[in-house]
């Protein structure tokens, strides 16, 4: 299965035929065994874990090399590098880069000019074989300018405290879908992730025509950024967001049951926080909306 997240589609965190694991179709014993290499029965783990090392001499394939192996220690310290560096600029972005009526232009500016560096960057990583730790870091610092920007503006000319329960609200929302996913509430198969995918087309690409509409005929385009149907596509926003980081939970989850490489930590890192990029926007904007109302 191919996660919503671009960064595990790239290599071992995702597979073509199946529902969850890598990127070969199990055999019928490692199906009966629970698609797991190391339980008994399994009749060719290396058909289901790419991690697992051939036999040279016998060429019979071997269980993967444990040492070096992905943890979620390491996904963990590995994530907290990394949103801690998109916290960090954010602050220093919203204190160096004021959005008063003297510097609203230039902050905007180099506001919109990061959030294209740290769009190109992300992309970069994307299509890359391998994590660089250095252009994930990169992103988050270009990330964290945007999104200090955006978050000073909707401090100052909506509601001081909208910032606040944006993350506040993100956080409630990545708890949550931990404990629901930890406690197998939430279940991800084939169907779960082809529904996700569906509606995460569909919405980018009705935001993509508001836009559109927005830049040629003025106004907010359709409405799907402000009143009531903004409330509604903000919470769908949130919502899939959410489908997002179950997605994501999974194929770490895999990750560290295969054995994949420690570098593999860092592409979970940058996953994750894309995936709670996404949340914190549509959080704030939606809270923007309902403030804005009162």
């Amino acid at each position: 299965m191919r996660s919503s997240n671009p960064v595990f589609s790239r290599r071992g965190f995702s597979r073509d035929n199946g529902y969850a694991g890598f990127n070969a179709a199990p055999q019928a014993g490692a199906a009966a065994a629970g698609a797991n290499p190391y339980a008994q029965g399994t009749a060719n783990p290396y058909a289901t874990n790419p991690y697992a090392q051939p036999d040279t001499q016998y060429g019979a394939p071997q269980a993967p090399v444990r040492s070096g192996a992905m943890t979620i220690d390491d996904v963990v310290t590995r994530t907290a590098m990394t949103l801690g560096t998109v916290v960090l600029t954010a602050a220093l972005s919203w204190a160096l880069l004021p959005v008063d009526e003297a510097n609203l232009g230039k902050s905007y500016g180099i506001g919109i000019g990061a959030a294209l560096v740290a769009f190109v960057l992300a992309m970069v990583q994307s299509f890359k074989r391998k994590a660089s730790p250095a252009v994930i870091l990169a992103y988050a610092a270009f990330e964290g300018v945007f999104l200090g920007v955006i978050s000073s503006a909707v401090s100052t000319y909506i509601s001081p405290g909208t910032v606040m329960q944006a993350v506040m609200g993100t956080m409630c929302v990545f708890a949550g879908v931990l404990i629901a996913y930890k406690m197998r509430w939430i279940r991800v198969t084939r169907r779960f992730y082809g529904f996700v995918m569906a509606a995460a087309m569909g919405f980018v690409l009705l935001m993509m025509v508001n836009l559109l509409f927005s830049v040629f005929g003025g106004g907010d385009g359709l409405g799907f950024r402000s009143g009531g149907l903004g409330i509604l596509f903000g919470v769908i926003g949130i919502i899939l967001g959410a489908c997002f980081l179950a997605l994501d939970f999974k194929q770490v989850e895999d990750g560290v049951n295969f054995g994949a490489p420690r570098e593999e930590a860092w592409l979970a890192a940058f996953g994750l926080t894309l995936t709670l990029v996404w949340i914190y926007l549509e959080m704030l904007r939606l809270l923007s909306i309902l403030n804005g109302d009162d």
